[in-house]
């Protein structure tokens, strides 16, 4: 956790993350972005962040049932009289793993002390403290008594105490640079594989009605 803190700036962790979330919002593969949600599970659990499975794992399914209710596409099995469906199993994957991939993203990219120019900023990097903070202690959230956790979740946000930004501002040195480059090459990785495989096929096809 120190050497993820002391390599990298907020304002550069920020950036990094804007880079990232189109690589995750249009990937057009649900293989794929499985593997982005996990590479940045890895990183966040690499990084010192504190992340629940169980919670994980229970918004997933939530989220993959939740879509199942409205059946379309194959039918690939039944349980009782509910179809599961090919379309709407692969959709649900498709948008628990994108919430989940953006949420470890923004617990690696979103840092307390991050700074942006201007009024509206400023109000941009205040709420954006919060948001870490609610990220960071969602962990805390009880599937018995989710109200009630949720209540004293709260709670404690409001009396939470931000170190003075001006203060706890840091430079990105330059091994956070080379990670930080590796990571954003990684997370775009699938595009890059996706598009040369389709232009490959494309020439290959081209070069078959040629002969």
């Amino acid at each position: 956790m120190k050497f993820y803190n002391d390599i990298f700036s907020a304002k550069a962790l920020f950036i990094a993350g804007l880079i990232i979330i189109p690589a995750v919002l249009f990937n057009p593969s649900v293989e794929f972005r499985c593997l982005q949600f996990l590479f940045f599970w890895f990183l966040a659990i690499l990084s010192g962040k504190k992340t629940n499975p169980g919670f994980t794992i229970f918004i997933t399914v939530f989220i993959i049932v939740i879509n199942l209710l409205i059946p379309y596409g194959r039918v690939l099995f039944y349980i009782g009289d509910f179809k599961i469906t090919s379309g709407a199993l692969e959709a649900g994957i498709h948008r628990a793993v994108t919430l989940q991939a953006l949420v470890m993203l923004s617990k690696l990219t979103i840092r307390h002390d991050l700074k942006l120019p201007g009024a509206f900023g400023q109000l941009l990097s205040n709420s954006l403290q919060y948001f870490a903070v609610i990220i960071g202690k969602k962990h805390r959230i009880s599937g018995k008594n989710i109200i009630a956790s949720i209540d004293t979740l709260m709670l404690e946000l409001n009396e939470e105490k931000f170190l003075p930004i001006d203060a706890a501002a840091k430079k990105t040195k330059a091994i956070g640079y080379v990670i930080l480059i590796t990571v954003i090459i990684i997370s775009w990785l699938p595009w890059i594989i996706i598009y040369f495989s389709l232009d490959s096929l494309i020439a290959f096809s081209f070069f078959c009605k040629l002969r």
